[in-house]
């Protein structure tokens, strides 16, 4: 009979052992040396574990896993000894049956009106199932939160349904928005079971798809802050608009695939910059008292290209509404309305956007926008006409005299206007790509604007002719190399 202390002395030394591999020393010394209090349970633990402890130096880690195995399988099946303290698990709300679901029921036009808004953070590319669904969080009594994370941006927003039964669920979002769109009736019940089966059942028709435990659902940056600051949807979309063109696209530099955001004071800075063109807009932004922001997170940060794209859609033309924003160390989180859009951020030192800003140029000439517009419209339909075997042809602006000449050639044909401008003292021709040229004389909000340039291969920077209070902008871009 193996004595009383040398069973204290095997359980150490196996707790020892064990506590190398997998645990905690306290917890599996304190466990198994309690586990051997009962005479009965001691000799079947020594009776099934000591020939496994004697080949443990053998066969090292499979025994190893045996011994352990075998260990709970004998005392913890018993409830023997002290509570053992595991890792606590979030388990899904159950039905009346004891079966892990949920169930709601809504209205088809409403609920597809919800969703509609969050497709655009669906992801489409990456090899997350859970980032292609909306996480669905039931709650009782009529809360229902829609969230969707593609990895980069994300946005989440509460409507209102009848909940049966609470739960947190994945459904994929573009099966989920085909299926309410080909449902007969408006009564539409969604039920989720035990199996992550869904079921959507509209009058006499059903569809059944897949659904993820919503534990599997990307985790999201925090969604809550005191420290915010609000800014006029309607200045922010107008400003997002007049750079967002310049945004470069799969740059080799990163911080270049978005638009830059600095914020001073009262003076609000956004910046847009590629390899050909460049676009700034400055303002002085108006708070009122309790719109002063107190947070401590950095002034200026780079919004990626997808998310300032999303943020011109859902921001308002309305004067009257603000928008909530707030950072964290890699996020930006907008509150518009009932929508709430999070974003990372892409890190890294911005450009001296200044110092490549000419402010000294030769020559410059007035005109008027509209009547510039139409006359590159009228080319691009020579320069961006696609050919095959041959590049897409640039348009050229021949400076002479009081006439600015603009002419395109191409293997399909040509084209020519003239608009009258101010002399600017020297004959000059130079070329830009035609849709790069548009595009930064459309920014530009004036009705006549200033161009201003040095020579054939400087940049082209375009004004207001008469900037108004508060508001300073530029739009600078590269010319083209022209053949003859």
């Amino acid at each position: 009979m193996i004595s009383e202390l040398q069973n204290r002395q095997f359980a150490r030394e196996w707790a020892k052992i064990c506590s190398d591999l997998i645990c905690t020393p306290r917890k599996i010394l304190h466990f198994a040396c309690a586990s051997f209090e009962d005479d009965t349970l001691r000799r079947r633990a020594v009776q099934h574990n000591l020939r496994g402890f004697s080949r443990f130096y053998t066969n090292k880690m499979s025994i190893a896993r045996s011994l352990i195995k075998s260990f709970f399988a004998t005392f913890f099946s018993k409830k023997v000894g002290p509570n053992f303290v595991t890792k606590k698990t979030i388990k899904a709300p159950r039905g009346k049956n004891g079966d892990k679901k949920m169930k709601i029921r809504f209205n088809r036009h409403e609920f597809a009106a919800a969703i509609a808004p969050l497709m655009s953070c669906v992801s489409t590319k990456v090899t997350v199932p859970a980032a292609e669904g909306i996480l669905i969080e039931a709650k009782l009594p009529d809360e229902i939160v829609l969230t969707t994370f593609d990895l980069e941006k994300g946005m989440r927003l509460t409507t209102h349904a009848q909940v049966l039964e609470e739960g947190t669920y994945i459904i994929n979002a573009v099966k989920l928005n085909q299926t309410l769109r080909v449902m007969p009736a408006d009564e539409i019940e969604l039920d989720v079971d035990n199996r992550n089966v869904a079921t959507i059942i509209c009058g006499k028709s059903s569809h059944k798809m897949n659904a993820l435990a919503g534990s599997d659902f990307p985790a999201i940056p925090k969604l809550t802050s005191n420290d915010a600051f609000f800014v006029k949807q309607s200045d922010l979309k107008e400003m997002f608009s007049q750079t967002m063109y310049a945004m470069g696209v799969n740059d080799q530099r990163n911080i270049l695939n978005g638009t830059f955001v600095r914020m001073v004071n009262d003076q609000l800075t956004m910046v847009s910059c590629d390899n050909f063109k460049l676009a700034k807009c400055d303002r002085k932004i108006e708070y009122t008292t309790e719109q002063v922001y107190t947070g401590t997170y950095r002034n200026a940060f780079i919004l990626p290209v997808k998310t300032v794209n999303e943020l011109v859609k859902l921001l308002s033309d309305n004067k009257e509404k603000t928008v909530r924003i707030f950072m964290t160390r890699k996020n930006i989180v907008f509150e518009i309305g009932e929508i709430t859009f999070f974003s990372r951020l892409i890190e890294g030192e911005y450009l001296d956007y200044d110092r490549i800003i000419v402010k000294n140029h030769k020559y410059s000439a007035e005109l008027d926008r509209d009547e510039l517009i139409s006359a590159l419209e009228r080319a691009a339909l020579v320069t961006e006409e696609k050919i095959a075997g041959s590049l897409r042809s640039h348009v050229k602006l021949i400076f002479d005299g009081n006439l600015l000449k603009i002419t395109a050639n191409s293997s399909a044909g040509s084209t020519y206007d003239e608009i009258e401008i101010n002399d600017i003292g020297a004959p000059l021709t130079i070329g830009f790509n035609n849709r790069y040229l548009i595009n930064s004389v459309r920014a530009c909000n004036a009705e006549r604007i200033k161009l201003s340039l040095s020579s054939h291969l400087s940049s082209l920077n375009i004004v207001p002719a008469e900037p108004k209070e508060g508001v300073e902008e530029v739009f600078m871009l590269l010319p083209v190399r022209l053949k003859d």
